[in-house]
């Protein structure tokens, strides 16, 4: 029997994960890993040996400098977007849809979360006068807003959001007395860095924003958990990250030895580091257009995908052949994509969206090869749409939603 409630579906306690590169691991991170390995020491939180100069080195780099008493560390951005919380107190808003791991520490704090609508032309940054309006209704029902969450560069969509955006929401936050949490983990996974321009909010109202990045998206596996965090050079930011430490020594979050040392060998960014991001950021911009170009073309809305390694589609406009399949929501529509793509593809209720909605997010990490040996051929060659396995790959994906997109013609009304 069809389903009338969403029964089943229930909370989402388990988000997807960051989308992964699909590329080997590079020599020179498994040689830090392993030297580290036979270490026991136990190191401060947020002051793994040289964690925190590698840090202010990565930061200084992209046009934020720190020092080390500026900067902290932590086994994944969750847990440190989770100690900010509890720093900081009170509600907390975010743009809807927005990254899976988001939503879930706030709510484990048993602090109030408030989504906010974005622009059309991207997501990862609410729209200014829905969030000068959703912080009046929240204060006028007695709530305490405190926190804004953001990423310019976005999960899930993939946009980058144009710096005139950027500055009207970070203003408005501002004239609010917001604190603001800037998510820069896909800030190195721009596709089109010469087209594209990245403002960070530190980079407008540096007093006021505390930025986090996870180093899964331009460096570790997602196995390997690292994330680093830049605070205000103010009394206040001071303040703010001595709270954030006393969170993470009571979680014990400690980020293993050997995991700290592979993340300070990244962050100091050698040529193998540079080299192979910008070789794993051009093969992903391809795959992400070559998928963007076979969803589009099937009657999908996606927005180009200007960062990362994924996008976001609506299947809205073919929702009439999802209907002959059982698909009526976004976790149906999840189960079904995966089972017939053999491959994660989250519904977008995974990100805050509406469960009624037939969003997701496709990674184009999956499309690259099912061994190490064509994961590298996808690397390296000079055509990689070409090669057998990534066709494959493609063909199938394009095959699914053809067959969707005829579907759907045949369920149109004549006119």
């Amino acid at each position: 029997m069809r389903r009338t409630e969403p029964e089943g579906h229930g909370t989402v306690r388990h988000g997807p994960s960051l989308p992964g590169q699909g590329l080997p691991l590079l020599p020179g991170l498994s040689t830090a890993l392993a030297q580290a390995g036979g270490h026991d020491g136990a190191e401060p939180t947020g002051g793994v040996r040289g964690l925190p100069g590698a840090t202010c080195g990565y930061f200084e780099r992209r046009g934020l400098p720190a020092r080390p008493d500026e900067v902290a560390a932590a086994p994944g951005a969750a847990s440190l977007l989770l100690a900010v919380t509890a720093a900081l107190g009170g509600d907390v808003l975010v743009p809807r849809p927005c990254a899976a791991w988001w939503v879930p520490q706030v709510r484990a704090l048993g602090r109030a979360v408030f989504p906010v609508a974005t622009p059309a032309e991207c997501g990862g940054v609410p729209d200014s006068y829905a969030l000068l309006e959703t912080v009046r209704r929240i204060r006028a029902e007695g709530g305490d807003p405190r926190l804004l969450v953001l990423a310019v560069a976005d999960d899930p969509t993939a946009t980058v959001a144009p710096p005139e955006l950027v500055h009207e929401t970070v203003e408005a936050a501002a004239g609010e007395g917001l604190h603001l949490v800037s998510d820069e983990t896909w800030r190195d996974t721009v596709h089109q860095s010469r087209d594209t321009v990245l403002l960070s909010p530190a980079e407008m109202l540096p007093e006021r924003v505390t930025v986090v990045t996870d180093l899964a998206g331009p460096f570790l596996p997602a196995g390997w958990p690292a994330a680093v965090a830049r605070f205000p050079a103010t009394a206040d930011g001071a303040g703010l990250r001595a709270r954030v430490l006393d969170v993470l020594t009571a979680l014990g979050a400690h980020i293993a030895d050997p995991v700290a040392a592979a993340a300070a060998y990244a962050l100091d960014e050698p040529p193998e580091i540079t080299q192979r991001l910008r070789a794993s950021v051009a093969l992903h911009t391809r795959v992400a257009d070559a998928v963007h170009r076979t969803v589009v073309s099937a009657g999908v809305l996606a927005r180009p995908p200007q960062a990362g390694r994924h996008l976001y589609a609506d299947l809205e406009p073919l929702r009439p052949a999802l209907g002959a399949h059982d698909v009526a929501d976004a976790q149906e529509l999840e189960d079904f994509l995966t089972a017939r793509l053999g491959m994660p593809v989250p519904g977008g209720h995974r990100f805050g969206d509406d469960l009624a909605a037939l969003r997701v997010r496709l990674s184009t990490g999956p499309l690259l090869g099912t061994t190490a040996e064509e994961r590298i051929q996808s690397l390296l060659s000079p055509a990689p749409l070409e090669l057998p396995h990534l066709q494959r790959a493609l063909n199938l994906l394009g095959s699914v939603f053809d067959d969707l997109c005829d579907d759907a013609q045949r369920w149109e009304p004549p006119r």
